[in-house]
């Protein structure tokens, strides 16, 4: 006897598609539902994912060594040496004892310059309580920041990282970017972006305590 085949169709007599079968087995139900909720989840990452634009930060890429532990909250912030734009060598160690609030900027990055006054203003308000800021200036010579700093009217040391050694370090992959350290070296925040005047307060506050 020959095997008879049966085929579902639907009440006017056409045979069903493949998309109608998926759909009503149960095995096409969970694919429907899994492919969804991939969907759902993707969009979801793709709407809430920082970008440079919308966070306010410049993206830079890193060239030079990596250099240690990545910067954490709570734990002491990584040593390094730079020469400032004025030829004095300094290193974020001889600062121990001074509230350091250590800027990741440039002259070519627009948030930067644009918080340049204000950062140059806090500086001077919070200089009676020992804070010190210091600038890495990312991806420039030292001809360049100088020359920057001077037009500007900033105060505080700049260091050129023309190769982004200290940059690469501290992992600065959008600029500006904010880490705040208390007297002791212990690092306690660190902010990306452009920050306004009362953040910048607040920040180098909690600090200077």
């Amino acid at each position: 006897m020959s095997e008879v085949t049966t085929v579902s169709t639907p009440t006017d007599g056409t045979p069903k598609g493949w998309q109608q079968r998926i759909r009503e087995s149960r095995l096409g139900t969970l694919l429907v539902l899994a492919v969804t909720a991939a969907v759902v989840i993707v969009g979801a990452y793709l709407i809430d994912r920082p970008t440079a634009e919308a966070s306010g930060t410049t993206a830079v890429e890193l060239t030079g060594s990596d250099g240690g532990a990545a910067p954490k909250i709570g734990s002491p912030a990584q040593d390094f040496t730079g020469t400032t734009v004025d030829g004095k060598e300094v290193s974020l160690s001889s600062y121990k004892g001074h509230p350091v609030w250590l800027t990741f900027g440039a002259s070519w990055c627009a948030a930067c310059v644009a918080e340049a006054p204000d950062i140059e203003a806090a500086y001077k308000r919070f200089e009676s309580k020992g804070v010190v800021v210091l600038a890495i200036s990312i991806s420039e010579d030292s001809a360049a920041v100088r020359d920057y700093a001077t037009r500007v009217g900033l105060t505080y040391p700049q260091i050129a990282d023309p190769d982004t050694r200290i940059a690469s370090a501290y992992r600065v992959y959008g600029i500006p970017a904010h880490f705040f350290i208390d007297a002791s070296g212990v690092l306690r925040s660190i902010k990306t972006g452009g920050q306004s005047p009362e953040q910048m307060d607040a920040a180098l506050a909690a600090i200077s305590k």
